[in-house]
């Protein structure tokens, strides 16, 4: 490939124009209609990995509609599909320690809560009669028993997620923006992961205006490779779990784990291998030293370390013969979770330092950076306003939920640990592309557990603590579309209404068709219980007499404050050294990583660094790599979304039937 024609996009130099209209209205609703019952379905089966790909199916279809329409489409108006795609079919993280993201919208966080007050784990610990209604009914409700959500025990939940929903978008554009404003216009990061979706908006732009180039030629091999690898991964899966009372997986879901195996020789050692393709070509877009430097910590931690661990009887609760979910627990509750949360504070510590040097040797004219013309920009003190107003909010909510909580403890949250965070976030997004390792859970756990409260229902209560971070490479990729800003919030808040009600319908009927989970899910059916064991965990840490300190046991001061010691000392070393900064973020990130991903991420890295750059030349190949991801997800989600409409055909009409 020519470099010159690799080079022939500056978006720099264009102006930013608008990307919400008439054409995102009606794409929200067929992607609503249309594309979110297969990606809750792809998201059971696979996981939230495949997130992305629903994203890229919808906007595809779409593209090709207006292609057979004759209408082009700008990559402003594409971005916005794609926003709208992700806001209306993606996935959220769940309320509480779980730490799942679902796909589906909203309402996925409704089934997980059904799941775990029903689990074994929560009744086990004896949370199962103390968690409040307007979290989730009953155990023994009718609208359990008969899996549906037209039942009125489920509608203070459904309320509360509403207003959730809302909430916490006015909160994600305001600091998430204050935040850009710090670390892109002022800070200059790069936000490596940023291109992916901008360059495959652009790839397809081209084609709705009969201008192909190299871009659409590297998206459709890169989306035939993925057609062909998710023939095997979902397809067969998803086709033979209709015959078969357990699916045939050709190649294994999720991945294929060696831990149970090599634990004889090795105790408490975590080993495998992530099966999805995609996991590698990811390894072509993240910065090398970041990947370096994971599955350095990684395999240092969780194959080097842990057995040592367990010698020095410092990991106990690890068993011969278990698999990588049962052994991570036990030795994060055991140590690691100190390391995770030193390895935060370490990285929060830097970046407050490098902001503060960085104003010392810059004048302070510089500092006022230029503002792009026709951005959709707003003076950061409206910003802070509303962002406030959002988290006041939340306080009142989460106060009149919990009245027995301390309000002063959710003030602290809002108003300083979630800018805290968010800004930690922020700068790992900047310099990595992920925020991998990035949290301060002793601070929220512990917040619950010291203060008195005995309960169960502050685990569950929207407290205003979020990490917004992820935000800020959310408007950098606005920024390289040239799609202003306002374009976002309109989309955004339009896809949510439609958002509610589609992930409220579509979710009613893929749960009334089987119990989630099940053996039909197998991403679900394996995940789901390691977080139910977490979330237990921690809430019976509040139960009073009733309850378990495990989590209190588990977070050692010591510990954690050694570890971001030690990282501060690393981080002075590398400096010193002048070892790349990514290397050390990677380090940091890598130390909570398992094994099955950060080896899949170095294959890829040394296959595109050592092979691929050198055949097409390091400055092509950076050009090739996103687009390469990008068209990769779309394939695997075209062919995915195919299997999982026979299926939900094939289950619909076999209920109907029987």
């Amino acid at each position: 490939m020519n470099e010159k024609h690799i080079n022939d996009f500056r978006p720099e130099l264009e102006e930013f124009q608008e990307g919400f209209g008439i054409k995102a209205v009606i794409a929200a609703i067929f992607i609503g209609f249309i594309m979110l019952p297969g990606a809750i379905y792809l998201g059971l089966i696979t996981g939230g990995g495949l997130g992305g790909a629903a994203q890229w199916v919808a906007v595809i279809l779409l593209v090709e509609i207006a292609k057979r329409s004759f209408i082009s489409l700008k990559r402003q108006e594409i971005y916005i599909l794609y926003i709208i795609a992700g806001a209306v079919a993606g996935g959220g993280t769940i309320l509480g320690t779980a730490g799942l993201t679902i796909q589906g919208g909203a309402f996925g966080e409704l089934i997980w809560r059904q799941y775990f007050i029903q689990s074994h784990y929560a009744q086990s610990f004896g949370i199962s009669d103390k968690i409040p209604s307007w979290v989730v009914p009953p155990a023994n409700s009718e609208a359990i028993f008969k899996r549906t959500f037209f039942h009125h025990d489920w509608i203070k939940p459904i309320v509360i997620i509403i207003v959730f929903a809302f909430l916490i978008r006015i909160t994600q554009f305001t600091l998430g923006y204050v935040l850009f404003r710090i670390t892109s216009d002022k800070e200059k990061l790069a936000f490596p992961m940023a291109p992916v979706a901008s360059e495959g908006a652009t790839a397809l732009a081209e084609v709705t205006g009969k201008t192909e180039s190299w871009r659409w030629r590297v998206f459709s091999v890169s989306a035939m490779i993925g057609i062909i690898f998710g023939a095997f991964y979902v397809v067969i899966p998803t086709i033979t779990g209709l015959l078969m009372s357990k699916p045939l997986q050709l190649i294994p879901i999720p991945w294929v784990d060696f831990t149970a195996q090599i634990g004889a020789k090795a105790p408490a050692c975590i080993l495998g291998l992530m099966t999805d393709l995609g996991t590698i070509l990811a390894g072509f877009v993240l910065p090398f030293w970041v990947i370096v430097g994971s599955l350095t910590s990684s395999i240092l931690a969780q194959c080097v370390s842990n057995p040592i661990l367990y010698r020095a009887h410092i990991i106990k609760n690890w068993q011969p013969g278990m698999s990588v979910v049962p052994t991570s627990i036990s030795a994060n509750m055991d140590f690691w979770i100190n390391a995770i949360i030193g390895s935060g504070i370490c990285v929060g510590l830097i970046g407050i330092w490098k902001t503060i040097t960085a104003r010392r040797k810059k004048d302070v004219a510089k500092l006022k950076e230029e503002l792009p013309k026709n951005r959709g920009d707003y003076p950061i003190p409206v910003a802070l306003g509303l962002w406030a107003l959002a988290t006041i909010a939340f306080i009142i909510l989460t106060h009149s939920l919990v009245p027995e909580f301390p309000v002063l403890i959710f003030i602290v949250f809002g108003f300083i640990l979630t800018p805290f965070l968010s800004y930690t976030s922020a700068r790992m997004y900047g310099i990595t592309g992920v925020a991998t390792g990035v949290s301060f859970p002793l601070v929220r756990e512990a917040s619950f557990i010291f203060s008195g409260y005995k309960g169960a229902a502050i685990w569950f209560s929207p407290i205003p603590y979020f990490d917004v971070g992820g935000m800020t490479q959310a408007f950098k990729q606005l920024e390289l579309t040239r799609t202003k800003f306002t374009s976002w919030y309109k989309a955004e808040f339009t896809a949510l209404v439609i958002m509610l009600f589609c992930s409220f319908l579509f979710w009613s009927i893929i749960w009334h068709l089987s119990p989630i989970p099940s053996a039909t899910y197998p991403y679900v059916q394996k995940m789901w219980p390691l977080n139910a064991i977490t979330q237990s965990l921690w809430i019976s840490s509040t139960l009073g007499e009733s309850g378990t300190s495990y989590m209190i046991k588990a977070i050692k001061p010591f510990y954690f404050l050694s570890f971001a010691a030690g990282g501060l000392v690393l981080n002075a070393i590398l400096t010193f050294l002048k070892a790349p900064v990514s290397f050390f973020y990677g380090l940091v990130g890598g130390v909570s990583m398992w094994p099955h991903y950060a080896i899949p991420l170095f294959a890829g890295a040394m296959l595109g660094r050592f092979y691929f750059a050198k055949k097409f030349g390091s400055q092509t190949w950076r050009r090739y790599t996103p687009i390469i991801l990008a068209g990769y997800t779309c394939g695997v989600g075209l062919i995915g979304m195919v299997s999982i409409a026979v299926a939900l055909i094939a289950k619909t009409i076999y209920q109907i039937i029987f």
